[in-house]
């Protein structure tokens, strides 16, 4: 069964601007009587609530004003009463009231020639009819609102109005208009130093950008939004901002973080009578539900929010809403009750203009098709969808387009086409996901993976594995990059980081130009896009090729694997595990100096979860033997599919890829039960974190120092809780078997040791503790992504700035990942990876705490099989050995975790 993406949630109603034009300011007679005393009064008294947002009681003050102002015969008091109950029944969700108010109001107003008092209600108006669906008819009023407001000077005003036109056109889909009109508006605000208005105008950009597939740019607008509404009370600009984060987390998959805003919107849109954002954060909230798996509550939420869209003449709430119960329904396999909910949706979408509305039901009406078996249905719906989504620039939606038809080509037989449209999904996922923080990606990406995999699964099946594993390995190496940039890794060479900062500027630039194209196709733009495309495309080359340590930040588009595969030395063999669709299947690539390989076996996808938890947890207790037996079924499901490969290549190295949970497998250590041999003892075994000619190249000796000589540093604080047991012994050792080496212990094993001295050695060995949990370590007076030195920690984000070049190996000895229950592993690749990127030929690393004795003795014989001229990778692999056929140090435990990421050789 495929997993087809959908839109769940729309961005909510409460996005819709607040206008905030103040009333117009009135002259009063010298002499006044009591009632017109009592009437100004009455007017403060309205305005008051007005600003407090206590819209009923406001209606009732400006009911007395209304009264009074007819016994007076006051006109303009009576306007002013007449739209300010206009104003506040459409704030209570009651449009015709609402808009019968607001007529006699601008009668009285043109009447007595109240130029101001006619531009208010004209914006007054103008939101009604925007709010019960009517945006052409609300942009006409706006029009003529906005040179009125600009002629009595009414810079607020002129604002206001701006930013309800930006609405019209976001509504209706034209999102660089809408952001054009949004742009215009702000710095008026700020100039009339209106705090609120300010803040309602960030919000509206940040819409902008959420919708246009930008999030983290959105949540940037709606963070500087939230304080300042907050800071001058407006209760309902926070409801609207708090509801706009929590669908911000809720795009980039952190639904959890997300349902924390919207709990927090939704008690304060109550609290202030806004109905139309309680609709919307309701809904909001369905959605949350809907995509946790939770489709009953979903359900409720959506329900709750149906008849408050429908009683405040709000359409497009009401078809967002209506598309978001049809999810429910096909999500519990109703697909024939989902269908009349997204039928009932279409047509209130495209009365009301939503294009983004229009194409996210009809994607979601193929996919109704497409459960029922009618596939040919549903392509016609898809087909409908595309165009709409590129009009409007929805990345997002069209990503998921684009995959729901690869999804249907597949399923009739048409590979081709399914190939070309899953390879413009991914690529449209890797754009989007760039332009996140790193702190979203990874979450982003899993969501969002079905494309990718299904693409490589569809590859494998057409006898194309070269093709399928370029795919993998842009993956691979975009997640690398993402730990790069979760950390701020620094990049040492300044010339680099200048062209880093100008290929950025051009991919701006190219953003800014597809958008212009989304808004008027021409000939001439699309030529000058797909050329510009073509330069950017050709600096990230010359950067990569000019400084390979920063290369993998610009893999954007798939790699040349048999470029890649050239660099792969004689001897060796890569092995890289993929799990493909819905985790049922496992492809196992096999590449060498020659030919890519792969073998896609069917497994059980519970059992394979399982055995990757358990194992890694079995193998860190010296105290059970229960690990052999799942030590030989993941052999079997690892190794034993391509036993015939690696044995006709008759490797001298084995090189392991591995991507998420395998990452904590030491797969030397994987049990043949047919030979009763470990894999370590068929073949030395390392790690990669993915192919790239920096990384497969022989190492180069450094000529100014011994090949064996060591900079080792280890226990930088004997006297607390820090003290490592067996680092000394470990440090110390290494010393007498290599005496040109250099070891500093204690308080003089100093991170300004190591910088100053690091540069004369090509083998770093470091006997401390590394902090890699998020959040830190605070019994260890650590914070995260840091190795404890004796002077200050070493952030490794700053790895770069070590001058590694001429080293060939780090061993990071008591360094170790802390495996939570929603690890990938991406710190296990990632540290290695950056050390690489600062130099470094390969990394040694733990993937557990360790027994003080046993790695002495390993490290120690690790470095006397170095000094009798063994490679790296040999050289580990016979310390290993020893400790196998030594019966006190047998158990995996104590010979398995440290591995060998990087050249072995």
């Amino acid at each position: 069964m495929q997993k087809i993406l959908g839109s769940l949630v729309a961005v909510g109603i409460c996005l819709t601007p607040l206008t905030m034009s103040m009333f117009a300011e009135y002259s009063w007679a010298q002499a006044e009587n009591s009632q017109s005393q009592q009437l100004r009064q009455l007017i403060e008294q309205a305005k008051k609530q007005d600003q407090q947002q206590k819209y009923q009681q406001a209606v009732l003050t400006w009911q007395q004003v209304l009264t009074l102002a007819r016994q007076l015969n006051d006109r303009k008091a009576q306007a002013e009463a007449l739209l300010g109950i206009g104003r506040n029944n459409q704030k209570i969700g009651k449009p015709q009231p609402a808009l019968d108010y607001l007529n006699q109001a601008l009668t009285i107003y043109k009447e007595v020639g109240d130029r101001s008092g006619v531009a208010d209600t004209l914006s007054g108006m103008g939101k009604v009819y925007s709010n019960i669906g009517q945006p052409q008819k609300a942009l006409e009023l706006y029009q003529q609102a906005l040179p009125l407001k600009k002629e009595v000077g009414d810079r607020s005003g002129v604002a206001d109005t701006l930013n309800n036109i930006g609405a019209f056109y976001f509504n209706i889909g034209q999102l660089q208009k809408a952001l054009e009109y949004y742009q215009q508006a702000l710095p008026i605000k700020k100039e009339v130093g209106s705090s609120s208005g300010v803040a309602t105008t960030l919000n509206n950009i940040g819409g902008v950008y959420l919708s246009i597939g930008q999030p983290q740019k959105a949540l940037e607008y709606y963070q500087q939004s939230l304080p300042i509404s907050k800071e001058v009370g407006d209760r309902c600009i926070v409801a609207i901002t708090l509801n706009n984060i929590g669908h911000v987390y809720l795009s980039i998959g952190q639904p959890q973080k997300a349902l924390e805003y919207y709990q927090q919107s939704l008690p304060i849109s109550k609290e202030v009578g806004a109905r139309s954002g309680e609709a919307t954060t309701l809904s909001n909230m369905g959605g949350v539900y809907l995509s946790i798996g939770q489709p009953q509550k979903a359900l409720e939420y959506f329900q709750q929010s149906l008849p408050i869209s429908k009683e405040v003449g709000s359409s497009s709430g009401e078809a967002t809403t209506l598309n978001n119960i049809g999810e429910v329904y096909l999500s519990i396999g109703q697909p024939q009750k989902a269908l009349e909910y997204f039928q009932q949706s279409l047509p209130i979408s495209k009365e009301v203009g939503s294009s983004s509305g229009v194409a996210a039901t009809l994607n979601n009406i193929g996919q109704v098709y497409l459960s029922i078996g009618q596939p040919q249905k549903a392509l016609e719906y898809y087909q409908q969808s595309l165009p709409i989504s590129k009009e409007v620039g929805s990345s997002s939606g069209e990503a998921t387009t684009l995959s729901n038809l690869a999804f249907v080509y597949r399923d009739t037989n048409h590979p081709t086409e399914a190939i070309n449209n899953w390879q413009q999904s991914v690529e449209i996922i890797l754009q989007i996901r760039r332009e996140l923080q790193q702190s979203d990606r990874q979450k982003f990406l899993k969501d969002n993976q079905n494309s990718e995999i299904a693409l490589v699964d569809l590859l494998i099946d057409q006898k194309q594995p070269e093709r399928a594993y370029e795919w993998v390995h842009l993956y691979t190496t975009s997640d690398l990059a993402d730990y790069s940039r979760l950390i701020n890794a620094k990049v040492a060479n300044p010339d680099a980081q200048q062209q880093i900062e100008q290929w950025n500027q051009k991919n701006q630039q190219l953003e800014f130009l597809r958008q212009e194209l989304s808004k008027k196709f021409t000939v001439e733009l699309s030529q000058r896009i797909n050329n510009f495309q073509t330069e950017i495309n050709q600096l990230a080359e010359t950067i990569s090729l000019k400084f390979p340590e920063v290369a993998e930040l610009f893999e954007t588009t798939t790699t040349d694997i048999a470029r890649l595969r050239a660099n792969i030395p004689e001897g060796t063999v890569i092995v890289q595990p993929v799990l493909l669709t819905e985790k049922k299947y496992i492809a196992i690539f096999v590449l060498t100096k020659n030919q890519v390989k792969v073998i896609k076996r069917a497994i059980n996808p519970k059992e394979l979860d399982t055995l990757l938890t358990q194992y890694p947890e079995e193998l860190q207790t010296a105290f059970t033997e229960d690990y052999f037996d799942n030590s030989q079924k993941l052999y079997d499901i690892l190794i034993r599919p391509i036993e015939g490969e690696i044995q006709a290549a008759a490797p001298t190295q084995l090189s392991v890829i591995a991507t998420g949970k395998f990452r904590y497998i030491p797969f030397e250590s994987l049990y043949d039960s047919k030979t009763k041999k470990f894999l370590i003892q068929k073949y030395p075994v390392n790690n990669l974190t993915r192919i790239s000619s920096r990384t497969l190249q022989d190492s180069q000796a450094n000529n100014q120092v011994p090949r064996q000589a060591v900079l080792a540093l280890g226990n930088p604080f004997p006297n607390d809780i820090r003290h490592l047991r067996g680092a000394e012994a470990e440090v110390t050792g290494i010393k007498k078997v290599l005496p040109s080496s250099e070891v500093y212990l204690n308080d003089k094993a100093t991170l300004n040791t190591f910088k100053t001295q690091a540069q004369r050695f090509n083998f770093l060995h470091i006997a401390t503790h590394g902090c890699f949990i998020p959040g830190g370590c605070p019994s260890l007076k650590m914070p995260e992504n840091t190795i404890l030195f004796a002077d200050q920690n070493l952030n490794i984000a700053d790895a770069a700035l070590l001058g590694l070049k001429n080293v060939s190996l780090i061993i990071l000895s008591a360094c170790r990942t802390a495996v939570t229950e929603k690890s990938t592993g991406e710190e296990v690749a990632g540290i290695a990876y950056l050390f690489e990127r600062a130099g470094a030929k390969a990394v040694i690393a733990s993937l557990w705490d360790v027994n003080d004795d046993s790695t002495r003795q390993l490290m120690v014989k690790f470095y006397e099989n170095l000094n009798k001229g063994m490679s790296k990778g040999e050289a580990l692999r016979q310390a290993k050995l020893s400790l196998i056929n030594n019966p006190v140090y047998s158990h995996f435990y104590y010979w398995s975790p440290f591995i060998l990421i990087g050249n072995a050789r």
